[in-house]
Formats: C-alpha cells, structure tokens, sequence
C-alpha cells in the first residue's frame, strides 16, 4: 500500500495540472495561517514523497488533502490499513461489558465483520470478541450503514452481568444511541418503556436503568437480577454512553439462567 502511495499522490496533482513548486507554494499558505512549519511541503521533499523515498508526516497529509481537495482520510489510507482498526480494537483487552465501535472509512468498499460465533467458546466471561467469531466475511459498507453504525454505538453485556436480567440478558451486543441522554425524575407506565442506559465507569462498562440527582448519577439493576443499587459522581465517575434501544445479537438462551447467582443459591437450598 505505501509502496503505491507516492505515485497516487503523483496522479492527484498531475489531474490538477499542478507543479511540485506550485504545491509547495500553496503549503506555505497554510503552514503560515497554521504558524506552524510542519504544513509546509518544499519542492524536493514532494519529489521525494512521490517517488516513495520519504513517508510524510500527519501535517503534510494535511496540507496535501487541502491542496488536492481530497478526504484527509483518504491521505491516511495511502499508507495504513483503516478499515482493520475495529478488527485490531476487538484484540484488545475489554472490561466485564464493554463498548464496541465500528468506523466506516471507505462508503464503497468492505469490511471484515463477525458473520458466525464459535458455539464451542466458554461464554462465562466476558472476553474478546476477536476470540469468538469463527468465521469473519467481507461484508459491503452499504449493509453496514444499514445498521447505522455511524449513528449509533455498539456494546456487549458480560456474561457475568446480571444488572438488567431478565429484561437484558448477558451475552447480548445492544445498540447504543449516543444522542440520547437521561431525564430527571420522570415516570414511565412500564419497566418496558424505561429507558436502559450504558454508562461507562474508570475500570468497567455496565447497562442499567439511571437517575439522575444533581451531581450524581444512580444507576438502578433490575429487581429480579440481584444486583445491588450503585451510585456515582457524576460525570467525575461516571459517563453516559447513551441510551440502549435495541438489542442486536443474544449468545445465551433461557437454559444459560443457571449462569444466575440467585439461581445458584436457589439451587443449593
């Protein structure tokens, strides 16, 4: 990919019928309205960058996707591999439930998605992702705007996570709306028509029913579920992600309920 970088910069320029001197005369203008050096490009350095002698720096990708009016994301992906980042990401270790998110860079191409889970893999625990899909596709941006991954936000509540059960099961991926935000003191007619909230901690993620009073913010688990009520700073230890309004996949079935600490100590009187 970097290897062809140069000469698709080259192409760029050349369609603009653009010298090597010209651009730089142009970075100047930005580097001196930026005050900063680093936008600068000088007429051997692009010589070097086309003919992939020189990798330029974050700041010239800038100036370049300026004077040749293309997405700067675009500039990026001359070089690096975007559409592996939300791949990469669920390589990464995560909490007990955890925030997932899915950038879209390139509209008219693919991207490698989980397709099917591994029903062999341990599920008592929260863990990768990665870890869990046996078979990634190449699925078209278009299905995946479809699910209005830009719009919205994805988690995965633990297996070990009970707080909203048995309304929210563990081991379901939910689809978060980031724009939505709690309401103070307001009633609904149901548990059904309240609002479930993902919030994310300083060492966790949990998903749970939320007020919020002031400067604090209550975050309230299901009265079957056994969870205790837990209460935070607001937003010093807290920050809400957004509102739960759907839920996008369920691992575990009704047998899983054993999983339950209320049913393990109903079990053993």
């Amino acid at each position: 990919m970097a290897g062809r970088a140069g000469d698709r910069l080259r192409q760029l320029r050349s369609r603009l019928g653009l010298t090597t001197r010209e651009v730089a005369e142009l970075s100047r203008k930005i580097a001196d309205a930026e005050e900063n050096e680093e936008f600068a490009l000088s007429h051997a350095r692009l010589i070097q960058i086309e003919n992939n002698e020189s990798t330029p720096s974050i700041y010239k990708l800038y100036t370049l996707s300026v004077v040749y009016c293309r997405p700067f994301t675009e500039m990026v992906s001359l070089y690096l591999d975007l559409d592996k980042i939300p791949k990469y990401q669920m390589d990464l270790p995560g909490a007990s439930t955890r925030e997932l998110g899915f950038d879209v860079y390139d509209e008219n191409g693919t991207i490698e998605f989980p397709i099917r889970f591994d029903p062999g893999f341990q599920l008592k625990e929260t863990n990768l992702v990665s870890r869990m899909v046996e078979l990634w596709g190449e699925v078209p941006v278009a299905v995946l705007r479809a699910l209005n991954v830009r719009k919205h936000r994805y988690g995965f509540i633990g297996l070990e996570d009970f707080t909203m059960y048995p309304l929210l099961r563990p081991g379901s991926f939910v689809q978060i709306d980031d724009q939505q935000k709690p309401q103070a003191q307001v009633m609904y007619p149901s548990e059904y028509d309240r609002p479930i909230w993902f919030l994310e901690l300083r060492d966790r993620y949990i998903c749970s029913w939320c007020e919020l009073r002031r400067d604090r913010i209550i975050s309230i688990p299901h009265p079957l579920s056994g969870a205790r009520t837990q209460e935070f700073a607001y937003p010093n230890e807290a920050e809400i992600v957004g509102r739960v309004i759907a839920v996008a996949v369920r691992l575990v079935s009704s047998a899983d309920r054993s999983l339950h600490p209320v049913s393990k100590l109903q079990g053993r009187s």
